[in-house]
């Protein structure tokens, strides 16, 4: 791969040569920022369920986030990598901080309500509930993205698809920033054993264009994959840290990770043999700062900017691998031994600590319970729309979402779309309205 392609700013489905004071990127930035999805991330529970009394990270603070560490990535990869290249093409390797931190920004646009629960949970209604009905009247491409729902494919969707009443081609962003999105470049049909995957089955034609116009290399054409744009490493390196990190820093303002253990985990990002100057810095700053939650933050702070140095060094000693498409690993379980090991115990830690808590138990169930009931609702009114109830019921679905074809699996997506939308508030109070509670 080469960078003149991996930084295409063609726009998906638009020619549009505006000229604005703004690079094609930033203004993919811009559209994203600034658009209604993005806002609604606010309202979408990270891991922990949205308190009234105590901030916690929601959905958009951990993409402002994941953007900012992005972007520093970047330029410590760009800084580097303008070096092997000559001065025209300086100017465009200078801009893949900005690719990358618009696609962080974007990370988590398709993630639905109540966190990745909220995905399960779609995905199960589908596989093991009322949905499975449905099943012989659905293309088997379609069937799989249902039961197994991923966000990461409804935000390629959400940024690319015309939905009813809207501008062809989504957001009509720049083939790089969507390229750097996908992570998993390839659908789940036919790669069923595959954890995760990138792109729904109606999204295929508008993935091959993106790949196509930053000349990415397919790797098996019969199951449509495709090596990743090397920027993606980056977006998900930024998004491995800031889950990591930060998860473990609102356990601790929620008081259910003790302020030891919190010291102990981040404190073990640093080798007391090879990093005395860091542990007499920290030493300084303790005498000057006494508040537990101020001391917590200097350590993320300084656990973060060295782990953004690590990643950067990674992808620079990967950089031949990860251009030639054969770098199949993610970057964070690349980094140095000692990093490496931190990461790990700070990951085990979260599992048994964070993400089996009674309060993040919860809200998944909660998720399972209103989800479900929601998909039950509409995909019946979808199916038999001549039934009063049914009629009052699709009223409220947004002109947006309603689809113009008597095809089964498109009113199912439909559908999803809508739900998969919502914040968690409104997808709580529309379940408790349509339960008359």
């Amino acid at each position: 791969m080469n960078w003149e392609n991996l930084l295409s700013t063609q726009r998906y489905a638009s020619a549009s040569n505006k000229q604005d004071i703004r690079t094609a990127f930033q203004r993919d930035y811009d559209r994203i920022i600034f658009s209604s999805a993005f806002r609604r991330l606010q309202n979408k529970t990270q891991v922990f369920p949205l308190p009234k009394n105590i901030i916690v990270h929601n959905r958009l603070t951990h993409s402002i986030e994941v953007s900012s560490v992005g972007r520093s990535i970047a330029r410590l990869v760009a800084r580097e990598l303008s070096n092997k290249y000559n001065s025209e093409f300086q100017q465009t390797i200078n801009e893949i901080d900005t690719v990358v931190s618009a696609a962080c920004l974007a990370h988590d646009l398709g993630n639905p309500p109540f966190g990745h629960s909220g995905e399960k949970a779609i995905g199960s209604y589908f596989e093991y509930g009322e949905g499975q009905k449905l099943k012989e009247k659905i293309a088997p491409e379609q069937w799989s993205d249902f039961v197994n729902f991923e966000g990461n494919a409804n935000a390629f969707r959400l940024l690319t698809h015309q939905f009813e009443g809207r501008r062809q081609g989504g957001y009509s962003l720049t083939a790089a920033t969507l390229a750097s999105l996908i992570k998993y470049p390839y659908p789940s049909f036919g790669n069923e054993n595959m954890k995760k995957y990138g792109v729904f089955h109606s999204e295929i034609e508008a993935f091959r264009h993106i790949t196509t116009e930053c000349n990415i290399p397919c790797i098996d054409s019969k199951k449509n994959i495709f090596a990743r744009h090397p920027l993606s490493f980056i977006v998900e390196a930024a998004d491995d840290i800031c889950y990591l990190i930060l998860d473990m820093e609102d356990a601790h303002k929620l008081g259910i990770v003790s302020t030891n253990e919190i010291e102990t985990v981040f404190l073990s990002f640093f080798n007391p043999e090879t990093e005395i100057d860091f542990f007499e810095y920290k030493e300084n700053t303790y005498a000057n700062v006494i508040d537990k939650n101020e001391r917590m933050a200097f350590l993320r702070a300084t656990v973060i900017n060295k782990l953004v140095e690590c990643v950067a060094k990674t992808f620079l000693e990967n950089y031949e691998a990860i251009m030639k498409g054969s770098f199949s690993s993610s970057l964070i379980e690349n980094i140095g031994e000692w990093e490496k090991q931190a990461v790990e115990k700070c990951r085990k830690d979260s599992k048994h600590k964070i993400y089996n808590h009674p309060s993040v138990i919860k809200i998944e169930l909660s998720g399972f319970k209103v989800l479900g009931t929601l998909l039950h609702e509409f995909c019946e009114a979808v199916m038999q729309p001549e039934k009063t109830y049914n009629k009052k019921l699709l009223s409220l679905l947004p002109n947006q979402f309603n689809v113009r074809t008597n095809e089964m699996g498109a009113k199912i997506q439909s559908v999803i779309d809508f739900i998969s939308n919502m914040t968690d508030v409104y997808a709580m109070q529309l379940y408790k309205d349509l339960r008359g509670i």
